[in-house]
């Protein structure tokens, strides 16, 4: 049986066939097809922060990337470059609390990591050319920064990067404090690319999209986490 690995959700306006701007709960299949390519089985979570019931049928947890999180999350006023989806920010929190009680495997890809930073206690910069001065990592739209990575050699990151260290990023949002999380991997303009929390299983935020590469080192890693939650449970029955 593969580990089923629950992956947020946006809701969007969406068009095919004769339907036009339908509310959609979608992510892009990258994905999806990233975590199958990986061995496990991907479901798509919509946005829903009535409880975190569904987080006892799942193996893992994907936190996508999307929309900005919300300033107020992290006691800030929204600046004039932020662009949030509160419905989202909810239903997301829901969910990584309810994970992070249950020690469930966690991979957070871009928003995702900055969700992770919030929940830690942390802080973002809501607009990184404000903060950095230039635009490489969202050179334009729909275009992703190619850059190097710098990782800490002793993390849990760098064991699973090996030495090609080259990322592409889309974000103009990133980490300023990393509230209780370690980071252990930097842009080269000292930005945090990378957070974990050491205390668990496998918690393990990433600033770029592995998912537009299939990165199988990531989702593997993932995966496998999540494979042992799998067989954990099926020995408690």
């Amino acid at each position: 049986m593969r580990p089923i690995i629950g992956i947020t959700s946006y809701v969007l306006p969406a068009g095919w066939g004769v339907w036009t701007d339908l509310p959609t709960a979608l992510v892009p299949h990258d994905y999806t097809e990233a975590v199958r390519l990986a061995g496990g089985r991907a479901v798509v979570l919509p946005p829903d922060d009535l409880d975190a019931d569904v987080l006892d049928r799942i193996d893992g947890l994907l936190l996508a990337g999307g929309a900005d999180l919300h300033p107020s999350l992290y006691g800030q006023e929204p600046g004039p470059h932020t662009v949030a989806q509160p419905d989202r920010d909810a239903g997301e929190l829901t969910l990584l609390r309810g994970a992070l009680d249950r020690d469930l495997p966690i991979l957070g890809v871009c928003r995702g990591m900055q969700l992770l930073t919030v929940v830690a206690g942390g802080t973002l910069h809501q607009h990184l050319p404000d903060t950095l001065g230039h635009e490489k990592h969202r050179p334009g739209p729909g275009v992703y920064g190619s850059q190097q990575v710098l990782l800490d050699p002793e993390s849990r990151i760098a064991a699973l990067m090996g030495d090609d260290l080259t990322i592409n990023c889309f974000h103009h949002q990133g980490v300023a404090d990393p509230g209780s999380l370690t980071v252990t991997g930097w842009a080269t303009d000292g930005l945090p690319e990378v957070v974990e929390d050491p205390e668990r299983g496998f918690v393990l935020g990433v600033q770029w999209h592995p998912e537009v590469s299939r990165d199988r080192r990531l989702f593997g890693a993932l995966v496998a986490a999540a494979s042992k939650e799998l067989t954990q449970a099926c020995a408690d029955r």
